[in-house]
């Protein structure tokens, strides 16, 4: 389980990596500095393919586009280099800019917002038909999730409360309800970033200045921890055909005398233990059939 450096790309906040399986590649953003990267398994290429406005996040739509969670609240579609914009801004969000997220079964997207100096952040749904519910409001830093395998719950983490939350799923509405504590991350050991769950139905948290990933059992112990050459790791994705190669993400490169000598490199490291496809979104799709 020695993690290897796939792209050395030395960002300063890699983040939000996602296995594209139509072109069988691992994409990336590297936030402050709005790039987006790939990386390909079978040729060991990688490539900046976007440089503009900010990206916190993204998804990958059911066609191949890429979704983008931008500055301002702004959601564009990626498609063959050139932009759709789906939504320009969002009044309450003119301050800040989303961070991570996921889309559900349905090709809806949970998508959070970071905090401001006057206010905290939230998380939204971003229906199919592109409108937007606010699902939850005073959020530190919204960060990772993840569904569990029965998918009736989600996992939300909230960096700056050092918690990851699992919370009931209302499919009908997206709703989220019953929030329970499932993590809480002790002072001194960094703090909870991306995550993603296994086919075994385990989470896996990168740890932001905690220099590890760390997989949590059903209950929320800890089962194994993995060391980086990097002290902010920040995300992480299964991904290849058989989603055994887990691709990591890390912060830091522009100073790695202090940040590690990968700091800000993609890693791949394979653990033993399968992944599962994300769900691809579906906005501005038809339903499938």
């Amino acid at each position: 389980m020695q993690p290897e450096i796939v792209a050395d790309t030395q960002c300063e906040i890699g983040e939000n990596p996602l296995w594209h399986p139509l072109e069988k590649r691992v994409y990336w953003t590297d936030i402050p500095r709005g790039r987006m990267y790939w990386y390909d398994p079978a040729t060991g290429a990688h490539k900046c393919f976007y440089e503009g406005d900010v990206v916190g996040g993204f998804t990958i739509q059911a066609d191949g586009a890429l979704l983008l969670f931008m500055a301002r609240g702004a959601i564009r579609l990626w498609k063959s280099g050139q932009f759709t914009t789906i939504i320009d801004e969002i009044p309450a969000e003119r301050e800040s800019r989303f961070n991570d997220v996921i889309a559900d079964p349905y090709g809806r997207v949970y998508c959070g917002t970071m905090s401001t100096e006057s206010r905290l952040g939230r998380l939204y749904l971003l229906e199919t038909d592109a409108t937007l519910k606010l699902i939850l409001d005073n959020v530190g830093t919204s960060n990772g999730l993840g569904f569990t395998r029965d998918q009736k719950s989600v996992y939300h983490t909230d960096s700056r409360k050092r918690e990851i939350y699992r919370f009931k799923l209302h499919y009908d509405t997206g709703y989220l309800s019953h929030r329970q504590v499932f993590v809480s991350v002790p002072e001194g050991e960094g703090g909870p970033d991306g995550m993603t769950v296994d086919a075994e139905g385990r989470v896996w948290s990168a740890r932001w200045d905690g220099g590890c990933l760390v997989r949590y059992d059903a209950e929320g112990k800890e089962e194994r921890r993995i060391e980086f050459p990097a002290r902010k790791v920040s995300s992480l994705t299964f991904g290849g055909d058989k989603y055994e190669d887990v691709y990591v993400t890390t912060a830091g490169g522009q100073d790695r005398e202090n940040e590690g000598s990968g700091a800000g490199a993609l890693f791949r490291v394979q653990v033993g233990v399968k992944g599962v496809p994300e769900f691809m979104s579906r906005v501005g799709m038809p339903p499938e059939m």
